[in-house]
């Protein structure tokens, strides 16, 4: 079996030739149609996203709003699973160059396996995985030697009332970048970033982490994404996107229209 270091991560790549206004854009696995996926990753990379966050859908997704747990329950009821996305994924490299991540909840991954999973993603050329239930003592004693062994980040979660202590311990824990959570809330609950939570993206500024941050929940368009690529290395757009899937009638035109609205 491959160890990490045998691995270069595109996390990894990214970072160290990029380092400023990095765009990560995520979109729920299946919608607006089952076999949309692939295709909407294609439009992410031609319109000049960094990261790609491929949401897996689940019946029970503590961190999402409204936008991506509709969006969600549609994938679902359309037949989007654990498996069916990974066989989509699975030639997805010919296409696609920039990091990859996938986005989901712990209970859908043990169903299929946890170790099977990671050596199903290090197969298909995925560069991490944001998990937001997985336990960070469990991380470290039950799943990280899986996911070393097949080159796959875990990327940890912080929000404004994590003690300074456990941002710490997960920095240390953390290979690619830390997903700095705006706001106590779920994905897309506001909008706009507060004097609160300036403090907050500066405060974690100024513990001079060993990894990079990138900012997430709330942001949804250029004023939003600037603002926060202010106190980090960019930031991460996932309910503002899915909307602009709901109504799309032209999903390249409409994905190229969202990105270039942002990054222009």
């Amino acid at each position: 079996m491959q160890t990490e270091t045998t691995i270069d991560n595109r996390l990894d790549q990214l970072f160290k030739t990029k380092k400023s206004s990095i765009l990560s854009i995520y979109f729920t696995a299946g919608y607006p149609k089952l076999n949309d996926t692939v295709p909407i990753m294609e439009y992410l990379q031609d319109s000049g996203a960094d990261i790609i966050e491929v949401g897996i859908p689940f019946s029970d997704p503590i961190a999402d709003g409204p936008t991506i747990q509709a969006s969600g329950n549609q994938a679902i009821l359309q037949g989007m699973s654990v498996r069916t996305l990974l066989d989509q994924l699975q030639d997805i490299r010919k296409k696609i160059h920039i990091p990859i991540l996938l986005m989901g909840y712990l209970n859908p991954v043990l169903q299929y396996g946890f170790e099977a999973f990671c050596e199903k993603c290090r197969q298909i050329g995925i560069d991490g995985l944001i998990i937001p239930d997985m336990p960070l003592a469990e991380y470290q004693e039950i799943y990280k030697p899986n996911m070393d062994a097949n080159g796959l980040f875990n990327i940890f979660l912080i929000t404004p009332q994590t003690p300074e202590s456990r941002v710490r311990e997960i920095d240390n824990s953390s290979r690619g970048f830390i997903y700095m959570v705006s706001s106590a809330s779920i994905t897309g609950a506001k909008k706009g970033i507060s004097d609160h939570q300036i403090q907050y993206f500066q405060r974690i500024r100024d513990m001079d982490l060993k990894n990079p941050a990138l900012i997430g929940f709330g942001i949804s368009d250029k004023q939003s994404f600037e603002k926060a690529c202010e106190f980090s290395r960019g930031a991460i757009i996932g309910s503002a996107f899915i909307q602009v899937l709901s109504k799309s009638v032209n999903l390249k035109e409409d994905t190229q229209n969202f990105i270039t609205s942002i990054i222009a």
